[in-house]
C-alpha cells in the first residue's frame, strides 16, 4: 500500500490524475508512463519494480501464514463464518488463542473494540454533600482500550459481508437495518458485533457456520 501511494503521488505531483487502480496494472503501465515527463519515468519504473517484488513477497507470506494456521483444526471451522477468510482467521487465532478467555460475547466485543461506552466523567455531581446523577447515561462511542488488530479483522469482515449475495442472512440483517433508518456506519458496527459473537460461539462449540441459526425469528 505504501508503494502504491508513492506511485500515485508521483503522477499527481506531475499533474496526472490517477483515479482507480488501473495505474498499478502491468498491461497498462506503458500507457501511464507515457503521461509522465521523460525525466520522471525512471523513478516510476523503479517504483513499479518494487511493487512487483512486494506483491510476490506478500503472496509467499500469505501462503506461509495460511499453512501455519491450518495446522490448527479450528481454522477450518472459523473460515466458514461469513467475512472471515483464510487470512483473517490466521490473524485471529494467535490473538485470541482460546475462546475460554471470554465468558460472554459482550466481553469479547470490548476486547475487540466493539463495546459501547455509556458513561462520561460528568454524570455525577455533589449536591448538599451527596452524589447525584445529573443526566441519564448516553452513548459515548466505542471503548478505547482494545486490541486494534481484532477491530480491523471484524470491521473488515463486516465490510465483506455487505457485498455478499442477498440470500446471506447477515447481509439481509444489514439491509433490514438500513431500511429501518439506521445510519450505515452504525449498521456496519452492528454487523461486526454479530460476526464477532458468531465466531466466538462457533469456536466454543467447535461447529461450522449454520445460516439457519441467523434467520430472522
Amino acid at each position: 500500500m505504501r508503494t502504491q501511494n508513492r506511485i500515485k503521488s508521483l503522477y499527481r505531483a506531475r499533474g496526472v490524475p490517477t483515479a482507480g487502480t488501473s495505474v498499478y496494472r502491468a498491461d497498462q503501465r506503458a500507457e501511464w508512463l507515457a503521461k509522465l515527463p521523460e525525466a520522471s519515468r525512471a523513478s516510476a519504473e523503479l517504483l513499479y519494480a518494487a511493487l512487483d517484488g512486494l506483491r510476490e513477497v506478500k503472496r509467499t507470506a500469505q501462503q506461509q501464514l495460511v499453512a501455519e494456521s491450518h495446522r490448527h483444526p479450528i481454522s477450518h471451522v472459523l473460515e466458514t463464518c461469513p467475512g472471515l477468510g483464510e487470512i483473517r482467521v490466521a490473524r485471529l487465532i494467535p490473538i485470541v488463542v482460546t475462546p475460554g478467555r471470554f465468558r460472554t460475547a459482550r466481553q469479547f466485543w470490548s476486547y475487540c473494540g466493539l463495546g459501547i461506552v455509556m458513561r462520561s466523567s460528568s454524570d455525577w455531581v455533589p449536591v448538599e454533600g451527596r452524589w447525584q446523577r445529573t443526566q441519564v447515561a448516553k452513548t459515548r462511542g466505542l471503548n478505547m482500550r482494545h486490541n486494534s488488530a481484532l477491530k480491523v479483522i471484524f470491521k473488515g469482515a463486516a465490510t465483506t459481508v455487505t457485498t455478499a449475495p442477498p440470500e446471506e442472512p447477515l447481509r439481509r440483517n444489514y439491509q433490514r437495518l438500513l431500511e429501518q433508518g439506521t445510519k450505515p456506519n452504525l449498521a456496519k458496527l452492528t454487523l461486526a458485533r454479530k460476526i464477532a459473537a458468531t465466531a466466538l460461539a462457533m469456536w466454543k462449540r467447535q461447529e461450522v457456520y449454520d445460516p439457519g441459526r441467523h434467520q430472522k425469528q
